[in-house]
């Protein structure tokens, strides 16, 4: 069966995460994803954080930014980039000067066979370069188009420009994620606010294709990252408007006011410096999982006050009990620890880091990566699989982590119905490529 998006073509424009993840869904669902790039411009953090490298950042800098593969920037070093090559597969990559007059002709004819286009650049930036609204209007007056300032287009804030970390504390997520006797400035950077606003964004160009379908219109969508971020906090809003409480930092600690509930110290090879430490989370959610947490520890007798028998007095003494059951956990294997404390009803799992995921018998039984070879050839890889799972019209990696301009002359001979001396002229007169332009560092 076809794949539920089949059929419709997505311009992608977007940078860096938010927009990427919004258009990652879309081509995961079978929309046909065109990223429209520049050779001739570097974004910021979106294939990297620089174009070329050198071996030397590459392997004193952190894993997630200069983990590429084997240790080395390779020949290409924009396409293997760690922090988003896994927000690259399913789609397409075309490379066109969008700044010339000539780059924006080829543009509108790409718009012209469109469905959508989504973009997260700062806002007035398509405006700058001649293909804001209405230029898009014209060239397709049914065209879905959805863009996703971080702050909106108008109000004090438009021009702010943002990476998920400046959204998460200008919306207040660093006063409420984090330990109570640590500042905001210690808060590390999750950028949970980018997920979700890419979320969104392709949600509501599925309910505008939708519209499309049953009224002929097409709509221009401005969807703000911060309105999303905003709606992770929801429950702290409404607990302040409905009870008048202040949320505060808490850990790891249930915010529905269970307890013990947190992450605990398990046997370790090392220390947090190294990434040798160990962490299990136990979360005991009534009275019947905490005979099953003493039973697993041997049901010492300080666990046996009767004041602990209910979840209202365990709460009041939750930092002894974290002290307690710390002790405990911490001689102990985190996955021996959770077969343990699962054997008595307890739910508990370890804290994996990166490098422990892929071997992890849940995961691999779910079956969450695909191995695929990188372009270049520089290796086969593990790639994340799209996590939304349909019966009938299962979704894969159709296509690997895509290239700078890998799909140039599908684009500008199938799609826009250039003729082999047009597309010459296009290389020549530098559209069409596969590298940045050597002066890019």
């Amino acid at each position: 069966m076809p794949l539920p998006l089949s059929g419709i073509r997505v311009i992608d424009l977007t940078v860096v995460w938010a927009g990427t993840f919004a258009t990652t869904l879309l081509a995961d669902l079978g929309a046909e994803v065109i990223k429209v790039e520049n050779m001739h411009v570097w974004q910021p953090m979106t294939r990297g954080g620089q174009a070329r490298p050198s071996p030397a950042l590459v392997k004193a800098g952190a894993g997630w930014a200069t983990g590429y593969p084997n240790s080395e920037p390779g020949p290409r070093p924009w396409n293997y980039c760690p922090t988003f090559v896994q927000q690259y597969r399913n789609k397409h990559s075309m490379t066109v000067d969008l700044v010339s007059d000539e780059g924006r002709e080829i543009f509108a004819r790409l718009v012209s066979e469109s469905d959508a286009l989504v973009e997260n650049n700062a806002t007035g930036t398509l405006e700058k370069i001649g293909i804001g609204p209405d230029f898009l209007r014209e060239a397709r007056d049914d065209l879905v188009m959805l863009r996703m300032p971080a702050y909106g287009s108008d109000g004090p804030y438009r021009y702010a420009r943002a990476l998920g970390v400046h959204l998460e504390s200008v919306m207040g997520h660093t006063l409420l994620r984090g330990y109570p006797d640590l500042d905001p400035s210690y808060i590390t950077s999750i950028f949970s606010g980018d997920y979700v606003a890419g979320a969104h964004g392709a949600f509501a160009v599925m309910s505008a294709l939708r519209h499309r379908r049953r009224s002929g219109e097409g709509q221009l969508i401005e969807l703000a990252q911060a309105e999303c971020a905003g709606g992770m906090l929801a429950q702290a809003f409404m607990d302040f408007s409905f009870n008048g409480v202040v949320q505060e930092r808490i850990g790891n600690r249930s915010v529905d006011g269970f307890a013990p509930y947190n992450l605990y110290p398990a046997l370790s090879d090392g220390d947090g410096s190294d990434g040798g430490d160990r962490w299990i989370s136990i979360s005991v959610l009534d009275d019947d999982q905490w005979l099953g947490l003493r039973e697993a520890m041997g049901d010492p007798d300080w666990a046996r006050d009767a004041d602990l028998r209910h979840n209202e007095g365990r709460l009041a003494r939750h930092d002894e009990l974290d002290e307690r059951i710390s002790v405990w956990t911490s001689t102990r294997n985190d996955y021996e620890l959770m077969h343990l404390l699962q054997s008595h009803g307890v739910p508990a799992a370890p804290v994996l880091e990166a490098a422990r995921i892929y071997d992890d018998p849940h995961v691999q039984h779910r079956q969450l990566n695909e191995v695929h070879e990188l372009y270049d050839g520089v290796g086969a890889f593990r790639f994340n699989k799209p996590f939304i799972r349909f019966s009938e019209t299962p979704l894969g990696i159709r296509k690997p982590p895509v290239a700078l301009g890998e799909d140039n002359d599908y684009v500008y001979r199938e799609v826009l119905g250039y003729s082999d001396d047009e597309i010459a002229g296009f290389v020549e007169r530098g559209h069409i490529g596969m590298d940045y332009d050597p002066d890019i560092p």
